[in-house]
């Protein structure tokens, strides 16, 4: 299989935004390659019209799930539906596209020669200049495929996936090799398909998009659903503050040592110190140390992805 999915004789498609048919429906999933549980009951419903950012550390089990809701992989037990459909047949339905981070491209083709063989596996799909310019590669049409730069390469995949106008929309690290502005344009364009009713669900290691875009996070770690939630919800699962201070040579013992301190780093001249009180450490640093420049933040995602995934006492997983 090419990084989209492919169909033929689509049926009615899903009234965007009136359907009250889960887009994704996993219950129980489990599954394993020897004696590597790569998934230890994964349970995750995905409404119509949401962006779900779907993370986790590799080996967490992620792209097993991803394989079996794409019916690439059957699950040891539990069940997986599509729109209510068993997901080989919401596949052939056009229900589901994937845009995968690499592979399912043809160097000597030029993207839009790429786009014209994509179509004509389908019965129906969208013009190939329309989710040319969608996907943001309407001026490279003429360009071969291994002349494109990777972020172009990953628009292209994109474009692909756009062409059957699926439903769902299934995206792993979809921004891999695209410069600031080219994944600011891409998410503004998720969005907006978002806003019609399109679902989607996406896989990155850009914490910082999950923030920013997605509507629900899900992060998963050791094969199971360790949190679910808004950002902010995720992120409130993590207590404490973050204090940042300019202080040269640091005494990170002394630091340490102070009440509530989980964690102390250095940076240069600066030093982080993650607590469960602040302000104790705030006082100690402005009355006992040299310390100024002295900020408290809020714990953010990336300590929360951190914290929630952290076990290194579990058993072995697979991505």
């Amino acid at each position: 299989m090419t990084s989209t999915t492919q169909t033929q004789n689509r049926p009615p498609a899903p009234v965007r935004g009136a359907t009250t048919i889960p887009a994704v429906e996993l219950a129980g999933l489990t599954k394993s390659f020897g004696t590597v549980r790569a998934v230890r009951g994964i349970d995750l419903t995905v409404r119509p019209g949401e962006i779900v950012a779907f993370l986790g550390p590799n080996g967490a089990g992620k792209t097993t799930t991803i394989d079996m809701m794409l019916g690439l992989s059957q699950p040891d037990r539990g069940t997986a539906r599509v729109y209510g459909m068993d997901p080989q047949a919401a596949v052939r339905h056009g229900l589901i596209s994937a845009v995968m981070q690499t592979g399912g491209l043809l160097k000597d083709l030029t993207a839009r020669e790429t786009l014209e063989l994509t179509a004509s596996l389908f019965s129906d799909t969208k013009p190939i200049s329309e989710v040319m310019t969608r996907a943001g590669i309407a001026d490279i049409g003429d360009r071969r495929v291994g002349k494109c730069s990777g972020g172009q390469q990953q628009r292209l995949r994109f474009a692909m996936a756009l062409l059957p106008d699926p439903e769902l929309l299934v995206l792993d690290e979809p921004t891999t090799g695209m410069d600031v502005t080219g994944r600011r344009d891409f998410w503004q364009a998720i969005r907006q398909d978002a806003e019609q009713g399109r679902t989607v669900l996406f896989a990155t290691h850009y914490l910082e998009e999950a923030d920013a875009y997605a509507d629900r996070i899900v992060l998963v770690a050791h094969g199971r659903v360790v949190a679910d939630g808004t950002a902010s919800e995720v992120k409130a699962i993590v207590s404490g503050r973050t204090v940042r201070a300019t202080l040269p040579d640091a005494d990170l013992v002394a630091l340490q040592a102070l009440p509530g301190v989980e964690s102390v780093e250095v940076r240069g001249d600066s030093v982080l110190i993650a607590s469960r009180d602040s302000d104790s450490v705030a006082r100690h640093l402005l009355t006992n140390t040299g310390a100024r420049d002295l900020e408290i933040t809020s714990r953010g995602l990336e300590d929360a992805f951190i914290s929630l995934t952290a076990d290194p006492d579990s058993e072995g997983t697979q991505s």
